[in-house]
């Protein structure tokens, strides 16, 4: 084997770009916006661009933004009212179920809402699974605005491929993080796997509603 071939970090970003290119292809005839850069750091960039100063924000929860450092970097600019049911104190806990539960019913009248997703196929389908079902409302209905940011490592074949997906390693390492991380091990067991969604485009009168920024590198679940 020649040395030039123990590295293949190259081969591997020119393969998931010409994915994402797909991707985006098939988000915008789905009357969604997409984008794609090469780094977390111009997807933050990119992100903060997106997001008018005064617009009310609402989040779901999302390792991905977590990783990017958006909210760190929303609260340092100081633009926007920020609705966050998923921040935690010192010890890891979320806020109690029933604030946490008003928190995420205020996100559905946010201006702009932020999450990640679990897949989204060449053909530009996002498919998204909840535990409780706030962040697939969200991303359906609600906002006026809804950003995605993903890796491409979420990218699927198709729709049955991203549902193979989620219950395979999403669904299972998302559950053990809320354990291990957030203090929760009610005996529901795989309980992040409750509701799905599956968003095939937005209705052309609300085109560009949703927006996903596809970054061309590992990121979240």
């Amino acid at each position: 084997m020649a040395m030039g071939d123990v590295d293949l970090t190259a081969e591997i970003k020119q393969y998931r770009r010409e994915q994402a290119e797909l991707v985006v292809k098939g988000l915008e005839e789905k009357y969604m916006e997409g984008h794609f850069v090469e780094t977390r750091e111009q997807a933050l960039k990119l992100l903060l661009e997106l997001i008018p100063p005064g617009a009310t924000l609402g989040r779901g929860d999302s390792v991905t933004l977590n990783q990017l450092g958006v909210f760190e970097a929303l609260m340092e600019r100081g633009q926007n009212e920020f609705i966050n049911p998923v921040r935690t104190d010192k010890q890891g806990y979320n806020p109690p179920r029933e604030e946490r539960r008003k928190m995420q019913r205020m996100t559905l009248l946010s201006d702009v809402y932020l999450c990640g997703t679990n897949a989204i196929t060449l053909g530009g389908t996002i498919v998204s699974t909840d535990g409780s079902g706030n962040r697939v409302a969200a991303m359906m209905f609600g906002p006026k605005k809804v950003i995605i940011v993903a890796g491409v490592n979420k990218i699927c074949t198709d729709v049955e491929d991203a549902l193979r997906r989620i219950r395979d390693w999403a669904g299972p390492v998302n559950a053990w993080r809320h354990r291990l991380k957030h203090r929760k091990d009610d005996g529901l067991g795989w309980g992040v796997l409750r509701y799905t969604a599956i968003i095939d485009g937005n209705q052309p009168v609300e085109q560009g509603k949703i927006c996903v920024i596809l970054v061309n590198e590992d990121l979240g679940l």
